[in-house]
């Protein structure tokens, strides 16, 4: 069905306290890794366990960075050379999980979540969509890493030994890493006994408890505006991931071209401007805004239902809003802002 709607889109938290809240109860922390601002809040802790926490979450951040930057020494650097010799050798163990849980969900998504193309993504060079001087790579480059076809089942693991039967294969943890750091620096938390806290990567984030007496208040930005689109209320444990075309772009003649790549064509995937998704899982949540914003209006249900995912939204090129029935009951959409929201049938 078709509903009229005031609206907006990326991830931010509303983290406005109350005057009858006590400054003590809560504690906040900035700092950069994964090339992204990561804001930890955590409420109804004692200073020293604040501290303590604050310390132990950098440090491993400061580690998962280095060991999974494709780009930096590390360890994931290290299997990406490896990798082109076609030779066996043996995974380093903070990247064997990565590849496993990728892998699984690559096949959910029909390979639309692919972390085997990091080639591609370093032919495009987003990363630098800040020089003046940038421009598309030439077509046939593109073209000769798509036809390599470059897949995580080109890796063959046996134990913690793996090789690859295609040299084109680069891993590129981008649409997954943040979200599966976020699970593992929240469980640390939990072995603090901390029950309520906030880790927010640049926008994606999973919050658990609650603010004192009401929940997380979060909301979810406008993909074309500098304001918010909708409100959401977390629940227990729940995290909300937003892939968008406005993170990483550049304007070239009149096109936008941004950094999330659809592996069947080596181009920034068309018909989309973001995907939310809210899971308990975060680096499905992750994968998931990846693989439906490539997926696009047509295909991003029957990918979302293979992941098994209920509360799902995409905002098509035009600003149409299609979301799941169990996220749009959630919502509480920007009162300033018209759109055309079209709830999908349940999954």
């Amino acid at each position: 069905m078709l509903i009229r709607a005031r609206y907006i889109g990326i991830l931010f938290v509303l983290l406005c306290i109350g005057a009858c809240d006590k400054q003590a109860q809560q504690h906040q922390h900035s700092s950069l890794h994964f090339g992204t601002l990561i804001d930890i809040t955590l409420y109804d802790v004692s200073d020293e366990t604040a501290a303590l926490a604050f310390a132990k979450i950098d440090e491993n951040f400061t580690y998962l960075h280095q060991a999974w930057s494709p780009w930096e020494a590390g360890s994931l650097a290290r299997t990406n050379n490896l990798i082109k010799t076609q030779k066996t050798f043996s995974v380093g163990p903070s990247i064997l999980p990565l590849i496993e849980k990728s892998t699984e969900l690559s096949i959910k998504t029909d390979g639309l979540f692919n972390p085997a193309i990091g080639e591609l993504i370093n032919l495009w060079q987003i990363h630098k969509h800040e020089d003046p001087d940038i421009k598309p790579p030439a077509d046939e480059d593109i073209q000769s890493l798509v036809k390599q076809n470059p897949r995580l089942s080109d890796l063959k693991i046996n134990g913690i030994k793996m090789r690859s039967e295609n040299p084109a294969v680069a891993l590129n943890f981008g649409a997954f890493a943040k979200g599966y750091a976020i699970d593992l620096q929240i469980q640390v938390l939990k072995n603090m006994g901390i029950k309520n806290a906030i880790i927010n990567t640049g926008g994606d984030l999973k919050a658990i408890g609650s603010h004192g007496d009401r929940p997380w208040h979060i909301a979810i930005r406008h993909p074309r505006q500098n304001t918010w689109l909708a409100k959401i209320d977390t629940q227990n444990e729940e995290s909300v991931f937003t892939s968008g075309d406005y993170e990483r772009f550049y304007m070239y003649k009149n096109k936008r071209y941004h950094h999330i790549l659809d592996p069947r064509t080596g181009y920034p995937a068309e018909h989309t401007q973001s995907v939310t998704v809210i899971h308990t899982d975060s680096g499905l949540a992750d994968a998931a805004a990846t693989a439906l914003f490539v997926a696009g209006p047509e295909k991003w249900l029957d990918i979302a239902a293979k992941l098994g995912l209920k509360q799902a939204m995409l905002i098509d090129q035009d600003g149409v809003i299609h979301i799941t029935p169990e996220m749009h009951h959630r919502l509480i959409f920007n009162p300033e802002i018209e759109t055309t929201i079209k709830v999908t049938a349940a999954l």
